[in-house]
């Protein structure tokens, strides 16, 4: 059998009684860099088995897992952050699983995007997500495509590039158009704010860059 298990995206103390319960009984826990996982299952008192599978494994380490579950081991996955198969090597292992004839088996648990989502104010029935947005080519196309839909749009971005995005997001939408940003979500400086692109600018360039952001970008009859 393998678990996907959501993992907490910052804060420690945001996983599951189920998430730790499958983690303790599962043979080997998969992930993305032990190290990540290895810090959350100490702080639990886990001590497990771990296996590499992050975002540049190769097809060689994919099958060696799939071979584990194949013999009957209970394989639990969990991604850096979040739920897994956002943004990370999960839903590779999921098709494999799947194909090869094996239970999955969800673990609901945290994410960054519905995290933003319950915060951020905005109508969200109808929204897009677009993960991280091209660092070069493709990225000012990925910028107008945004500005052309009347629904919501979700996005992570890194601290190099959070201002630049906040200046092609001005450029390219209305001036009265809101955007959201959440900063270090969970985290002992968590930062989220909420207004204009320019209030927005102004606000994160008086407090601290540093850490992982999601952007939402109000659904334009919102605005």
């Amino acid at each position: 059998m393998l678990s996907i298990v959501a993992t907490p995206i910052g804060n420690l103390k945001d996983i599951t009684l189920r998430a730790l319960e499958t983690l303790e009984a599962a043979d080997v826990v998969a992930c993305e860099d032990t190290r990540v996982t290895l810090k959350l299952l100490r702080a639990y008192g886990i001590e497990k088995p771990l296996v590499s599978l992050h975002e540049h494994a190769t097809d060689r380490k994919l099958t060696e897992v799939v071979a584990m579950l194949k013999e009957g081991k209970h394989v639990a996955y969990a991604s850096d952050a979040g739920t897994p198969g956002v943004n990370d090597p999960g839903g590779k292992l999921v098709e494999a699983a799947l194909e090869a004839g094996i239970m999955v088996v969800p673990l609901p648990g945290a994410s960054a995007v519905t995290t933003a989502i319950s915060v951020c104010g905005f109508p969200m029935h109808d929204f897009t997500y677009l993960g991280f947005l091209p660092h070069k080519k493709g990225r000012a196309t990925a910028i107008a495509d945004l500005a052309t839909r009347d629904g919501a749009s979700v996005f992570f971005e890194s601290s190099h590039r959070i201002e630049k995005a906040l200046d092609e997001l001005k450029a390219a939408l209305p001036d009265d158009r809101l955007v959201f940003v959440g900063r270090e979500m969970t985290k002992m400086h968590e930062t989220y704010v909420r207004g204009t692109i320019d209030a927005v600018a102004d606000a994160l360039h008086h407090g601290s860059l540093k850490g992982e952001f999601v952007l939402i970008v109000a659904p334009a009859r919102f605005s």
